[in-house]
């Protein structure tokens, strides 16, 4: 339902911002075709990533070459098939594909509405490490982990935590009235997507109700904490920069 009289959650700060569906201007971007993306967070916000929602109509494809950029794809419904360089695979809500730099790729909707996810970096070599593999995974096949022993508060590793890889990808999930175990102040940015559920974020030193489909950017260094609310299990998937000394310049 639209908001009224000009109100609406959405924020815009240096520090984070929340952008909610009802703010949505869809585009169309090179290469995608019968798609419509939004762009929730990019460079132009003060991000060093960019994050992308994509809705597919059926027969929509999107081909491309992610050059000197790593690409995570999560797909949130429907149906998507992916070719990624020589692997092929069927992807539904929950799958996710990785590719590193150099990696050509071809998503085609099998369904009418498909949404996926993008999250795309600059990637960051790291001498003496190969340049990652090709992921292709579901959330099912990854085990969900207590956050430091808080057993309502698990985390999915989507990427191998290995150094040759500068950027992680997890799923958060709290069950009604768990939090995050302490305001958390670091070094990585993130990028995220509510997937379900509902709570309340603290951003820099706002407090903010959030919902399923609601992104938010975090600048680094910008506090963060969460608490689940409602009567279901709220979860979010976010990206974060890894593996990386700070450079100078």
């Amino acid at each position: 339902m639209p908001e009224l009289f000009g109100s609406c959650r959405d924020r815009v700060s240096s520090r984070y911002a929340l952008f909610t569906p009802t703010s949505h201007v869809p585009s169309y971007l090179p290469g995608w075709i019968k798609s419509r993306s939004v762009i929730q967070i990019c460079p132009a916000l003060g991000a060093m990533l960019t994050q992308t929602l994509i809705t597919m109509e059926l027969g929509g494809k999107g081909v491309g070459h992610t050059e000197y950029d790593s690409l995570f794809g999560y797909v949130i419904s429907g149906k998507i098939a992916v070719k990624a360089d020589k692997k092929k695979a069927s992807l539904k809500a929950g799958s996710y594909v990785y590719l590193p730099p150099n990696s050509e790729y071809d998503f085609q909707s099998k369904t009418a509405g498909s949404q996926i996810l993008l999250f795309q970096k600059a990637f960051e070599p790291l001498a003496p490490f190969s340049t990652p593999e090709i992921i292709i995974g579901h959330r099912d096949q990854i085990r969900a982990e207590p956050f430091l022993g808080h057993k309502d508060a698990c985390l999915q590793v989507l990427i191998p935590e290995r150094p040759e890889f500068d950027m992680a990808v997890n799923i958060f999930t709290y069950q009604p009235g768990a939090t995050l175990p302490f305001v958390e102040i670091h070094l990585m940015e993130h990028g995220l997507l509510m997937l379900s559920g509902q709570g309340i974020y603290r951003l820099d030193m706002d407090w903010h109700p959030v919902q399923a489909g609601d992104a938010i950017w975090m600048a680094p260094y910008c506090p963060q904490w969460f608490v689940a609310m409602g009567t279901e299990p709220a979860s979010y998937i976010y990206y974060k920069d890894v593996h990386r000394t700070p450079q100078l310049s």
